[in-house]
This record gives structure tokens, C-alpha cells and sequence, in this order.
């Protein structure tokens, strides 16, 4: 759900499944939500290998003005003219974002410099150079564009890639600016939308400890890696 960092959810979880080691596998910001695979226990081996994954995201990018966390909950530093914006234009330079493209990180993220947050830096009003990272974009859809500044859009991209960014970087390339109003993770390697559980079911079902119902196993977990069998008395 909305208003939760990854943080939070590991928080929220230990407290519900009373278990103390807990891991999640990989970052979403608190006006995300979406699919987020925890590890319990054992399976927090898993974590890395499971954060190592594409993602499937929904998208809202609000055209003609520019923000300082290039979300909607900063303050607007900029406003411009969408007035000029067709739909051929649009989809042109959103589809130009296909491939791989180098992408500066938001000073809003969770990336640590000399042991130190990027966003509590940005929340003391400065601002550091930041490597740009390559990702990649295997396919963006839009579903909508609503005149004249509401695109509605679905994103296939690498681990590592910032949404916001990427909305900025599309409004930019307009000549408008751009920011994110809405993201939902529809899916992180095998794991989709449809097969989540939010919070609060998962607290009902442990309040009638049946919260295993809502588990895999580990083998589960790991069921799009590549299966290699030994024969007995291989060396």
C-alpha cells in the first residue's frame, strides 16, 4: 500500500508474523505501491538474487511542471505550456526512452554517499554531483494521453531504474518538464500483482495463524532460476 517505505513494511512485518529476521528485496517509495517480495528467515539468503530482477510498473507523468523530488509530493519549481503537445509528439519522444540511456539518481533516493542518504542530504538543502548509472528500458506503452499534461503509461525496465527520473527526463526532453503522480509495481521477476498480499490481509490471516498460507517455500521463490542436475556420483 501508499505511505510505506521498504523499510516500514519490514517494520510492519515483524510485529505481524513475529519474526525478527526479515529482508526485503529492493526499494519503493512511499507514494508507491505495488509488489514487493520480503524474505523470512532462512530465505533472506535469497535477497540478493531476488533483488536482481526486471520490473513492470504503471505510470501517471503529470507534463508542464518540474519538481524537486520530480514527484508530486515536492514543491513545483517550475511551470511550462503543455498547450503545443500532440499525441505524435508525445508518444515520439517517450518511445526515444527505449534502450539502454544513462540515468543521473534523484538526490530524493535511498543511495548512500560517504555512508550518507542522498535524500537526507537533499532535505538539508544540498545538493551533490551523482554518477549517472546505465539502465534500460525494454518497452514503454502508453495507454493514455490525456491533453494536455496527463500520460498514463506501462514500463518494463532493469533493476536500478528511477521512474521519477525517467518522467523528469521524458519532460525535459519535451521542453515542458515533467513529474510522476502515480506508480504502481505490477510485477519484479516472477512475482505479480496478482498472486500480493497487502498488509492488513496478511495481519487477518495471522490473527487466525494461517499466515503461512501466504508464503512460498524457497524452492518457489527461486522457480524462473535454471534448474542443473548432478547425477549421483558426479565429481
Amino acid at each position: 500500500e501508499k505511505g510505506y517505505t521498504s523499510h516500514d513494511v519490514v517494520a510492519k512485518l515483524r510485529g505481524i508474523v513475529k519474526q525478527k529476521k526479515i529482508g526485503h528485496t529492493g526499494t519503493l517509495d512511499p507514494d508507491a505501491e505495488g509488489v514487493l517480495p520480503v524474505c523470512f528467515g532462512k530465505a533472506t539468503k535469497l535477497c540478493d538474487l531476488l533483488t536482481d530482477k526486471d520490473k513492470t510498473y504503471q505510470a501517471v507523468l503529470i507534463l508542464g511542471q518540474v519538481t524537486d523530488t520530480q514527484d508530486t509530493s515536492g514543491q513545483v519549481l517550475e511551470k511550462h505550456s503543455t498547450e503545443d503537445l500532440t499525441n505524435e509528439k508525445v508518444e515520439n519522444v517517450i518511445r526515444s526512452f527505449e534502450g539502454e540511456y544513462d540515468q543521473i539518481p534523484p538526490m530524493y533516493s535511498a543511495l548512500k554517499v560517504n555512508g550518507k542518504k542522498l535524500y537526507e542530504l537533499a532535505r538539508e538543502g544540498k545538493e551533490i554531483a551523482r554518477k549517472a548509472r546505465t539502465i534500460e528500458v525494454y518497452d514503454i506503452r502508453i495507454r493514455r494521453f490525456l491533453p494536455p499534461d496527463r500520460v498514463e503509461m506501462d514500463i518494463d525496465c532493469s533493476k536500478g531504474t528511477y521512474i521519477r527520473t525517467l518522467c523528469a527526463d521524458i519532460g525535459k526532453a519535451l521542453g515542458c518538464g515533467g513529474h510522476m503522480a502515480e506508480l504502481l509495481r505490477t510485477a519484479t521477476g516472477s512475482f505479480s500483482l496478482e498472486n500480493a498480499i497487502k498488509l492488513d490481509d496478511l495481519k487477518a490471516l495471522a490473527e487466525q495463524e494461517r499466515a503461512e498460507d501466504a508464503l512460498l517455500t524457497m524452492q518457489e521463490a527461486l522457480r524462473d532460476f535454471p534448474v542443473i542436475k548432478i547425477a549421483e556420483g558426479s565429481t
